[in-house]
């Protein structure tokens, strides 16, 4: 294509797109490197894959060569089970790419059972016993490297096991993400902004008659919850408040409809192990008790959600976070699918530092409830970068939480676990705080200096769909852009630290 011929948002395109393609290669040379290095322990994933390839286009399988096959499986298993015992040159990694391969077998081999069973005569005669043995000894061997990556990376009394994926393969993914920092720098400045933070909740704990003690006034703040049943009303309520300030103050455009079809559920006891917090999109996630929670939990749950910390947290999940997000993604620029993180969370932590700035908390119990989701938002770089590097433990993490944030430790466990055993990328936590100060960056360099009023410039915004903030404002600023476009902008130099 020629490049130069392109408008300026074509040349975004191009760059991401080359971007996307280099980045799926390099993954799966690394893929592939890895699968063969494994490979050896699963000598029978390629028979099951084939019948999965069958399955999936309703072809009749002979069902005692099915049930004869899955047996030799089984008898393969008890051999290789001794031998993985013994086996000392597997890395962590290894198993890592070990246990997610067994998971995709015992998957495939689920699916091609249930497809069948109950449906297929001699299928159902032949396969089900050899079936529920297979899937059982599988279940066996994978525990069998369970035990090895805990004696290669003992669990801390946390119990949680995540995989560290090092500072060279950080760097990496800060390049591919366009942020010109190192993990180092953006820890540094992370801490710094914590320091801001820190100064800024004092006062807010002195005007309670608290003085320095912030974490006496927070307790108080944390007592505040509703009762249980009630959240949800208290939820509309700051909705309301949210939404009647957004457009008292002409902040972005919120169709009408976007207003209409956003909705509330309730979050499970079992999900809230992993989210003790609201999480958003199309509709708003509510954390808050149940009856088959212990006291202890219950409390914790409540006291974690209290109507001052709701404060930041629904505008960021409803609008004009997730939801408008979502409303807007589906309606401009669709063909765009630069997923990333840095957009998605940045743009709804980019209001919450916005908002405070204009005076959205209404007394310093709500400045206190928004600084906590700040200092939360700081921590979160500190905690899972020193984690991926390999600094700190899961457990060295929950401390901090507790310790530095003055998070409730079910609460602080919850979001460490969701950090690191959560499907989460190494990066997704520090994307929140950065995202945000990019698009806070952004902001100063358009709206401060009047050239664009700030609805203008969040609606631009919406309108461009997802992609890296970088890239955002070189089409907005019209950047220089070239076919081997490199991350320079070194947006916390030009926004300021707090």
């Amino acid at each position: 294509m020629d490049f130069d011929g392109l408008t300026q948002e074509c040349k975004a395109d191009y760059i991401l797109f080359k971007r996307d393609l280099n980045e799926d290669l390099r993954k799966l040379a690394i893929q592939e490197t890895a699968y063969n290095k494994i490979k050896q322990w699963l000598p029978f994933a390629d028979s099951i894959y084939a019948l999965e390839s069958l399955r999936r286009r309703g072809i009749r399988l002979d069902a005692q060569k099915v049930a004869h096959d899955w047996y030799m499986i089984q008898q393969s298993i008890f051999s290789l089970e001794d031998e993985a015992k013994s086996a000392n040159n597997l890395s962590a990694n290894d198993i890592y790419i070990l246990q997610s391969n067994l998971k995709n077998i015992k998957q495939s081999l689920t699916s091609i059972f249930t497809f069948y069973n109950g449906y297929d005569p001699l299928f159902t005669w032949w396969v089900p016993v050899t079936y529920a043995s297979l899937d059982s000894t599988l279940t066996v061997y994978s525990k069998v490297f369970d035990n090895k990556l805990k004696s290669i990376i003992p669990p801390d009394k946390s119990g949680i096991i995540g995989q560290p994926v090092g500072r060279d393969e950080l760097i990496k993914q800060l390049h591919y993400e366009l942020i010109p920092y190192t993990p180092e720098e953006l820890i540094d400045i992370a801490n710094q902004e914590f320091g801001w933070c820190e100064r800024e909740i004092k006062k807010a704990s002195g005007e309670m008659g608290f003085g320095d003690n912030w974490k006496a006034a927070l307790e108080k703040v944390k007592n505040t919850y509703v009762p249980a049943g009630e959240q949800p009303a208290l939820i509309l309520k700051l909705y309301n408040e949210s939404i009647d300030f957004l457009e008292k103050n002409n902040l972005v455009t919120i169709p009408p409809l976007a207003k209409e079809t956003w909705g509330m559920i309730m979050m499970s006891p079992e999900r809230q192990l992993v989210n003790p917090f609201f999480t958003g999109g199309r509709e708003i996630s509510i954390s808050y008790p149940t009856n088959t929670m212990s006291e202890e939990d219950k409390l914790m749950s409540m006291r974690g959600n209290n109507p001052h910390f709701s404060r930041a947290t629904v505008h960021h999940e409803l609008l004009a976070g997730h939801t408008l997000e979502f409303f807007m993604n589906s309606r401009y620029r669709t063909y765009r699918d630069f997923d990333t993180p840095f957009w998605i969370e940045g743009w709804s932590l980019y209001w919450e530092l916005l908002l405070y700035d204009m005076n959205f908390p209404q007394s310093p119990e709500d400045r206190i409830g928004m600084l906590f989701w700040h200092m939360h938002r700081c921590a979160r770089i500190i905690f899972s970068l020193n984690y991926h590097m390999g600094k700190w433990t899961p457990e060295q993490c929950i401390d901090f939480l507790v310790d530095k944030v003055g998070h409730e430790k079910a609460n602080a466990a919850g979001e460490v676990r969701r950090s690191f055993e959560g499907h989460y990328s190494p990066l997704y936590q520090v994307a929140y705080l950065t995202g945000g100060r990019q698009f806070y960056a952004l902001k100063k360099e358009l709206v401060d200096t009047k050239k664009m009023t700030y609805k203008q410039f969040h609606d631009a915004v919406m309108h461009l769909n997802e992609m890296p903030v970088e890239m955002v404002r070189a089409i907005l600023t019209n950047q220089p852009l070239s076919t081997n476009y490199q991350p320079h902008w070194k947006f916390y130099d030009e926004s300021g630290v707090k």
